[in-house]
Order: C-alpha cells, then sequence, then structure tokens
C-alpha cells in the first residue's frame, strides 16, 4: 500500500520551495506507512521536528490556544478566521476541555440547553428501560455521536453539525458553523464551509439515536444536533482542509491512522504546531498503526 504525496500541499508548490514542500509531503507519507519511527513496547515513536513543537511552560491549554488562536478576541468576528483552524485531539474527553476552557474566556452570556434524554422508542427491548435506566444516568452517557446532556452556546462560536439537515444544499454531518442568534427553541448559524458558506441556517432540536454499538441500551437524545469545534476529535476532522492546526497530544494518539490523520489536514508545513505531553525536552510521540493492514495490498 502507498501514500500518494499529499494533494494538501500541492496549491503550495509554486509559492514555497519545491524541496520543501517536497520533504514534507514525504513525512506525512511516512508517518501513514509507518516506515519512520523507531519500534516501542507501545508502538512506533515518531520524532517531531523542533520548528513543529509548540512549548508550554506548564499550561498545555493556554500554549495550544495562543499558537492555534492568535489574538482570539479580536477575531471573532472574522469568519475567515474560525473557518481556517482548529485543535485536534485524540480524545473527547480533551475536546471538551480545550472548548470549554476557550468558552469561558470569551465576551457573551453563556446559554445553556439541556437536553431530553430516554430510550429510542424503536429498541427492541425499550419496554421497561426508561424504569431501570434513571434521567441522570441517560443524561451523563457522553460520545462522540451525540451533544453533551448540557450544551453550552455563546453568540459566535464555531460550531459543528452532527446529522444531515439538507444534503441537497451541502448542510451535512460535518459542515462548520458560527452562532449568530440563540432562542429558545431555534438557533440560528452562519456556515463556514461547503456550497452554503455565508448562508443563514436555522437549527432545531432533533431527536438524536447513536449508532455506538457499544451501548448496551438504545439512547434517544434530543437536543440542538451540534458540537462546539474550537476543538475537535481526529476522527471528526476527517474531510476537512484547515490552514492552521494545532496538534494536542498531551496523550498519544491510540488507534489505527489517527496520527496520519491529524498531520495531513494542513496545506503546507507551517501550518501545523504540535503540543506533546511529556513535559520540556519531550520530541517524540506514539504512532498506532495495525501493519496487518499494508499486508497483501
Amino acid at each position: 500500500m502507498h501514500l500518494t504525496i499529499n494533494m494538501r500541499l500541492m496549491h503550495q508548490i509554486n509559492i514555497l520551495d519545491r524541496e520543501e514542500v517536497e520533504r514534507f509531503a514525504r513525512w506525512i507519507s511516512q508517518i501513514g506507512e509507518v516506515t519512520i519511527g523507531k519500534e516501542s513496547d507501545r508502538g512506533i515513536e515518531v520524532e517531531i521536528p523542533p520548528d513543529l513543537l509548540i512549548h508550554s511552560n506548564g499550561d498545555n491549554f493556554k500554549a495550544i490556544v495562543d499558537s492555534t488562536y492568535p489574538d482570539l478576541h479580536n477575531n471573532l468576528t472574522n469568519f475567515d478566521y474560525l473557518e481556517e483552524r482548529a485543535i485536534l485531539a485524540p480524545t473527547l474527553e480533551i475536546v471538551e476541555g480545550i472548548n470549554n476552557h476557550i468558552l469561558s474566556m470569551l465576551p457573551g452570556e453563556e446559554v445553556k440547553y439541556f437536553s431530553y434524554d430516554n430510550i429510542c422508542p424503536t429498541a427492541a427491548s425499550s419496554s421497561g428501560d426508561d424504569d431501570i435506566y434513571p434521567q441522570e444516568y441517560l443524561n451523563n452517557i457522553s460520545i462522540s455521536e451525540l451533544p453533551n446532556h448540557v450544551l453550552s452556546l455563546k453568540i459566535g462560536i464555531p460550531i459543528m453539525l452532527l446529522r444531515n439537515i439538507d444534503q441537497s444544499t451541502g448542510l451535512c454531518n460535518g459542515t462548520r458553523g458560527v452562532i449568530t442568534k440563540l432562542g429558545k427553541r431555534i438557533l440560528e448559524a452562519e456556515v463556514l464551509t461547503g456550497p452554503s458558506k455565508g448562508n443563514k441556517i436555522l437549527i432545531p432540536r432533533m431527536n438524536l439515536c447513536p449508532t455506538d454499538t457499544t451501548l448496551h441500551i438504545k439512547l434517544q437524545r434530543k437536543q440542538f444536533p451540534i458540537l462546539v469545534c474550537f476543538a475537535m476529535t481526529i476522527n471528526k476532522s476527517q474531510g476537512q482542509t484547515l490552514a492552521h492546526v494545532g496538534l494536542y497530544l498531551e496523550k498519544s494518539v491510540f488507534t489505527h491512522g489517527q496520527l496520519y490523520v491529524a498531520v495531513s489536514r494542513v496545506k503546507s508545513r507551517n501550518e501545523l504546531k504540535i503540543l506533546l505531553g511529556g513535559g520540556e525536552g519531550c520530541n517524540t510521540t506514539t504512532n498506532v498503526v495495525y501493519k496487518e493492514v499494508f499486508q497483501n495490498v
């Protein structure tokens, strides 16, 4: 199996030195093909070039936010600024921590929206399950397919759709926008990405049932189908092309191909910065690749 040169880099070929572009593209491909790094009991340890590293001085959230969203307060109304950048992290827990950190920094009233959770009526075993699983238990379920029970929003923050609203106009799962109005029953947002970019859309609450097979119940959550997306999981970033990526790796990636997906979101080398765990002086991270994927291909 061979990964071709990252096409996101090619638009820069007449601007940047060809050799530098090809070197960066080759580094990305080597991560995907697991032809770079040293084996350890955790996986393949990949050295991160010094110019890509973010140094935190002990405050990791502040460091990644300052690097990825410089002068954020003065750019909240600059939708191009918000469209072209994101912080990526391996887990939903870290992503939510970063988003909550940024939300607390921003001016404006924070509005909280609470979901209504129950067992999906179409589930084969739903009869009586609402009595077995109390609201508190259902409310505490947090998975990447669903907004949380408590959705905290402010006007001007970037969000991502979690469901298809109108596929004919490109309002699909993964489309990003900016909140422009916060109503009791309807949200208004301006679309940042896709064919409807620049259009205003209305987002209603929806009944959402996840497909996650690890849940032993069929949860139904009525909530606005969005996530705050200053930061997003690496998996959610698939299909996105960004001009500025801050990759937050306080803990290494945990599944096949995640590191490759993360570093290949950008268009050029100077648009990628990486924060590692392990303290000052740490310059390696674990690349998880299942080598059997490449066998017989």
